[in-house]
């Protein structure tokens, strides 16, 4: 009753805030210096095509009620009430060969501490080709067997903190540790905000695969009170069976922002999963590639994804405080496209540079 109480007087300040929620600036087209400067940004050809797309939305969708829109469902739980969405998508399957990334990662005796990359060229034009022989090795064998035992016992979040240790934690052998885990084990999460730093969170996308499909659940806030009964369903999906996490820039953003809003509404918080950010690993394999690695560029650049009447996240908060003054439902309809082809991406991505580092081939 608590939270639920909480939520009104929380969702009411934020209705008197919404004018005030930009946080972009908008810079001519080309203006490279400028964009630069800014914190966020947007060119003036991108911000006048979104204010156009707004526009339309709000005259297309008139009179359209809000389940007609979104035919979801109403769900119920300790932090309120929430409109859940549910979508299907075909997802190729990727073949891993797990013993293929043992054996690469057994022959990196650099995984040893006090062994470089030159002591390694040494040891192993001394007969010393994997860790396992190094484990003879009078001065690095204590070190190595430390390493062998780890490497043994394949639990994914250890060889994680491993590789980190030795390497940059975009590592390729980081991201290939994902391979222990079954396909339904992985859950791919996305969110909207009204903003950059603490403010609340008005769309979440979570990604669970079930057979061949991506299910993206979405839990849409028809008001900012809701927000406490989306966090509570997006924890259940996060925290429940699914023991990997993966993200695009969720280290920095998605998931310290959830943590914190979680933190907010006294609700528990996500509990510590492997979790694998796909910019990390983007930024490692195409930096210098292409021009940029936001995974609307990536997407287009490696997927073959092209969207329309896409909404820049940095207008999000603009298209939902237009639907929350006009009771129009049109601006939600390109936010919840695009976060849920964030979604779909951010799989498709993981599954695509899964499959390089440690596909069968």
């Amino acid at each position: 009753m608590a939270v639920m109480q909480a939520e009104s007087r929380i969702g009411a300040l934020w209705q008197q805030r919404m004018d005030s929620l930009r946080e972009y600036d908008v810079v001519r087209d080309g203006n490279v210096f400028g964009a630069g400067l800014a914190g966020s940004c947007l060119f003036s050809s991108e911000y006048d095509k979104a204010r156009a797309l707004l526009g339309d939305l709000i005259a297309r969708y008139e009179g359209i009620a809000f389940e007609t829109l979104f035919p979801g469902k109403e769900i119920s739980n300790d932090g309120g009430t929430c409109i859940a969405l549910e979508s299907r998508h075909i997802l190729p399957r990727t073949a891993i060969d797990t013993e293929r990334l043992s054996r690469e990662m057994l022959s990196d005796l650099t995984l040893v501490h006090g062994v470089g990359d030159l002591s390694e060229r040494r040891l192993k034009a001394r007969g010393y080709r994997t860790i396992a022989d190094l484990a003879e090795h009078p001065k690095f064998r204590s070190a190595a067997r430390q390493v062998l035992g780890r490497l043994t016992r394949a639990d994914p979040g250890d060889v994680m903190d491993l590789v980190g240790s030795r390497h940059a934690k975009s590592h390729p052998f980081a991201l290939g540790t994902a391979g222990s885990f079954e396909p339904e084990d992985y859950v791919f999460l996305d969110i909207e905000t009204l903003g950059l730093f603490s403010r609340p969170i008005i769309l979440f996308g979570v990604g669970t695969i079930q057979e061949d499909h991506l299910v993206v659940h979405q839990y849409l806030l028809r008001d900012i009170s809701e927000e406490a009964a989306a966090l509570a369903a997006t924890v259940e999906q996060v925290s429940g069976d699914r023991p990997a996490l993966v993200t695009f820039n969720g280290k920095a953003f998605d998931l310290p922002y959830v943590q914190d809003r979680l933190a907010y509404y006294g609700l528990r918080a996500i509990s510590r999963i492997p979790h694998f950010d796909v910019l990390h690993f983007s930024r490692r394999r195409w930096k210098g590639q292409f021009a940029s690695c936001r995974l609307s560029a990536l997407e287009s650049e490696v997927l073959g994804v092209t969207r329309t009447d896409d909404v820049p996240g940095q207008m999000v908060p603009e298209f939902y405080a237009t639907y929350l003054k006009t009771k129009n439902c049109g601006p939600l309809v390109p936010v919840v496209d695009h976060n849920r082809q964030d979604v779909v991406s951010l799989a498709l991505l993981f599954f695509y540079l899964l499959g390089e580092t440690c596909g069968c081939r």
